[in-house]
């Protein structure tokens, strides 16, 4: 037997990878959480700062809508003007501002290592406020999630984490400003897991968790208490009603497709412009302010508009007018590159669609309004559990889950089948970056060695000497790299490679010692066949080995080796297994067809 067999250290195997760690993110969390919140309550109170100081000429951090202001020149001068100020910030402050903040968080995490920059985090809310104070038909769930992230990120770098800490810090930070603005934890968990973890896994879950519901509990000390818009519709419905659902569904997601790609339509017509981006936000500004003589109501975050579609305290012009207008003016914006969210116009824009249908069908039309809103923001975000109960959380009715179930299941599946991209991953694809949204089981983590293993091993006796060894490598016969030593009772007791037995010739003058004798001080690189693939990867790359072989656990006896072929294999076998369709007729026919081959 030889003096070492070394394997790396192995760990416990269960259903989850956590470990105490998570109890310090835990901590962490919470004042992540805390910093959230109010970023939160500072982002609303800089955006009605600014809408009281460009339009009503007053200091004040009240709330005010802008469906009253007067149409005169001002209104389309403000906006414009508010875009100039955005592309100089963007110009010579920080390009990440640009946009609704969703995308460049993701990219955050995937790629630059969870961390983003502290000009960010002051930046990003003050030109948000800008363009939504200065009428930006937008939201402010993109630039808090940005800026709660940003917080969540340089808390993060203040210590020694790794980039997958961080992330769970980014995230938190992100769903703890969007729990303060909108009073809705469950679903800042949901959009934490569909849009920016990449992973579900308790060491992130727990401490986003932990932040939402710290931010939850800052809620009514910094902005209020109760659902932000309570639904004055029921949701009786006759014994169809689950059908009109499902329409309603099938409208969110054309819909949803629809503005996705008139979205990147128009971003593309911006980027034929002769002119440098940071021109663009001004131009956008301009078409926003004649929209806003078009239909007042469509310009600022529209929060109001929104309470009376599911208060159903509106009229069926005001209603068109609104979507025709809010749709032009928000596609434009957006596609300037200004700052600002797509929550609330997805909101506005599905809920007018979803009140408009719901004059056809049985019921309230804020009912089929709330229906049609949910549907948009899962359909367009590919987020539809996120969509669910933003809306149950979001209007305080929890007896209309069903219906939102299978309103925004549907808008979802139309959207993933039109389009391969959402509105949110499809700019960062544009970048030259991919990635997937769907997530599965790892087979690195659930197969063992045991099963992709090759069992019939070529081996080298231990009593082989080195100059029999030399000649066994050298001779034209092919040869693999590395080649197992076992001793006479087939127990493993070291490895030759190729490079191994030419070092040892040169070390030992004497042809006649044996590999026992000079393998036996050697590390192994070995594994036991309960060891999973992954681990076995893992050891690959740590020891630069592309063969293990696998021994039983009491004795080393060999039984076993697996390559990086074999891996390769096991990854090909599943893809195949994934896309083979069988059923009972095809599986009983095959051996008659063979038969008759």
């Amino acid at each position: 037997m030889p003096k070492t067999l070394a394997r790396l250290s192995s760990r416990e195997l269960g259903d989850f990878t956590t470990d105490r760690r998570v109890l310090l993110l835990v901590a962490m969390a919470l004042v992540v959480g805390t910093g959230g919140a109010f970023a939160a309550w500072l982002l609303l109170r800089l955006i009605a700062l600014v809408t009281n100081l460009i339009w009503m000429g007053r200091i004040s951090v009240d709330s005010v809508s802008l469906a009253g202001v007067h149409p005169s020149w001002w209104m389309v001068a403000a906006p414009a003007l508010g875009g100039l100020v955005i592309g100089l910030m963007a110009r010579f402050g920080s390009e990440a501002i640009r946009g609704h903040g969703i995308p460049e968080a993701i990219e955050a995490i995937l790629i630059g290592g969870s961390r983003m920059q502290l000009k960010v985090a002051i930046l990003k809310p003050i030109s948000s406020a800008i363009s939504i104070g200065s009428g930006g038909p937008f939201g402010a769930e993109g630039p808090i999630i940005m800026t709660g992230g940003a917080i969540g990120s340089l808390f993060a770098q203040c210590f020694s984490l790794s980039a997958a800490e961080r992330k769970t810090l980014l995230v938190a930070g992100a769903g703890a400003g969007m729990t303060a603005v909108f009073g809705t934890p469950i679903a800042a968990i949901l959009l934490a897991v569909e849009l920016l973890l990449f992973e579900w896994k308790p060491r992130s879950l727990i401490p986003v968790i932990a932040a939402a519901v710290v931010a939850a509990a800052w809620r009514p000390l910094l902005i209020g208490s109760g659902a932000l818009f309570p639904l004055a519709a029921t949701s009786a419905m006759p014994w169809w009603g689950l059908i009109a659902c499902i329409g309603i569904g099938l409208v969110s997601g054309l819909q949803s497709g629809l503005m996705t790609k008139l979205l990147y339509a128009t971003e593309d017509f911006f980027e034929r412009l002769p002119i440098h981006w940071m021109w663009w936000p001004a131009i956008g500004g301009l078409v926003v302010g004649l929209g806003g003589l078009a239909d007042p109501a469509a310009l600022g975050v529209g929060y109001d508009v929104i309470g009376q579609l599911l208060a159903d305290h509106i009229t069926l012009t005001a209603v068109v007018m609104l979507l025709v207008v809010k749709s032009v003016i928000w596609l434009v914006s957006l596609s300037s590159g200004t700052s600002g969210g797509v929550l609330a116009p997805l909101l506005i824009l599905g809920g007018c669609a979803g009140w408009l249908l719901g004059h056809l069908l049985p019921g309230e039309p804020a009912f089929w309004a709330l229906l049609g809103m949910a549907g948009m923001m899962g359909g367009t975000m590919r987020a539809p559990l996120t969509g669910v109960m933003f809306a149950v959380e979001l209007s305080g009715a929890p007896d209309t889950l069903l219906p939102l179930i299978a309103t925004t299941g549907t808008a979802y599946a139309v959207t993933v089948l039109l389009l391969k991209r959402s509105i949110l991953t499809e700019k960062i694809a544009r970048r030259g970056r991919h990635l997937t949204r769907e997530y599965a089981t790892d087979p690195f983590e659930t197969v063992t060695a045991a099963e992709v293993m090759v069992t019939k091993v070529d081996s080298l006796p231990a009593k082989m000497t080195v100059d029999e060894a030399v000649a066994f490598f050298t001779a034209d016969a092919p040869r693999h790299k590395s080649y197992p030593i076992t001793d006479a009772a087939g127990r493993l007791v070291g490895l030759a490679a190729r490079a191994d037995v030419l070092r040892w010739r040169t070390e030992a003058p004497k042809g006649d010692a044996t590999l026992y004798d000079v393998a036996s001080d050697e590390d192994v690189a070995f594994a036991y066949p309960s060891d999973l693939v992954g681990q076995v990867a893992d050891l690959m790359v740590a020891r630069s080995v592309g063969r293990v072989p696998i021994v039983e656990r009491d004795g080393h006896r060999l039984l076993g080796l697996v390559a990086r072929k074999d891996i390769l294999h096991m990854q090909r076998g599943r893809v195949q297994q994934e896309n083979r369709r069988t059923s009972v007729w095809t599986k009983s026919a095959e051996p008659a067809k063979r038969l008759a081959g």
